[in-house]
């Protein structure tokens, strides 16, 4: 597990733990390993530590990266150069199985379907940010990597995973750590290349599921039972303002906080 000190790792390690497992946890912020872990630490743009950290690996879970928008040079350097330098150590290393953590920012700028229909699982890249575009990049680089060398690739477009939603946007994008766990485990197991949407089966979700659980994902948990106290608070969503409308919710919006 690369980025294994940050939000999501945090939230995954003690969900992914199992009899007769151990996780190798990796990134440039140690932490202190736990039963059945352990610990290498590996700058992701640094071909031989990340080698290193890959040696006798059977699958990898790639959460690490910047995780926010920065600086073209930092998303480039850790995000793309970073996940390319990931994928030639694990094909070297003869791994089959591999999970990459991308982003609905990847599709930021799609928007809802004026028919109610789910945005498709491999809706055409329009990112949001230069984060974004390194989750494109990401989703290209597994693509390759299936189909030059037979590695089984899956790439999630993660939406907002939290113990609970914060807002009421995140009725729509929320994934639960536990329903997260279940698509990782899906998608380590899975067989080919496949993009799909990281979403619990909310009722006011509106990405697919379809590809998610045709890898054998079955959401549990819904964002519903948080829904009457967030909008209490809140308001119902407009779903025709950009934040609700469009899959890149804030991020589609300038800094001054018109409408692009």
């Amino acid at each position: 597990m690369t980025g294994a000190s940050g939000k999501v790792g945090t939230l995954l390690r003690p969900r992914l733990a199992r009899a007769g497992r151990t996780l190798r946890l990796s990134d440039i912020q140690p932490v202190e390993p736990g039963p059945g872990e352990e610990w290498v630490t590996a700058d992701l743009t640094d071909p031989a530590a990340v080698a290193e950290a890959m040696k006798g690996v059977d699958a990898v879970l790639h959460l690490g990266g910047q995780s926010r928008e920065h600086p073209w040079a930092d998303i480039v350097q850790a995000n793309i150069n970073g996940t390319q330098v990931l994928l030639e150590a694990a094909r070297k290393e003869g791994v089959e199985h591999l999970l990459l953590m991308g982003s609905h920012h990847a599709a930021g700028y799609q928007t809802r379907s004026e028919s109610g229909e789910d945005l498709p699982d491999y809706a055409f890249p329009r990112p949001d940010t230069f984060y974004g575009v390194s989750k494109v990049v990401m989703e290209a680089l597994g693509s390759l990597y299936h189909d030059r060398f037979g590695m089984n690739v899956t790439v999630v477009r993660l939406g907002t995973c939290n113990e609970a939603p914060a807002d009421t946007r995140g009725l729509a994008t929320w994934i639960s750590p536990d329903d997260l766990t279940r698509l990782v485990e899906a998608g380590l197991s899975a067989t080919g290349y496949h993009v799909v949407w990281g979403v619990s089966d909310s009722p006011r979700r509106w990405w697919s599921l379809e590809e998610a659980e045709a890898i054998g994902f079955e959401s549990k948990d819904s964002s519903e039972p948080f829904a009457a106290a967030l909008i209490e608070a809140q308001g119902e969503p407009d779903l025709s303002e950009p934040l609700h409308h469009r899959a890149g919710g804030v991020f589609t919006l300038n800094e001054l906080g018109g409408k692009w």
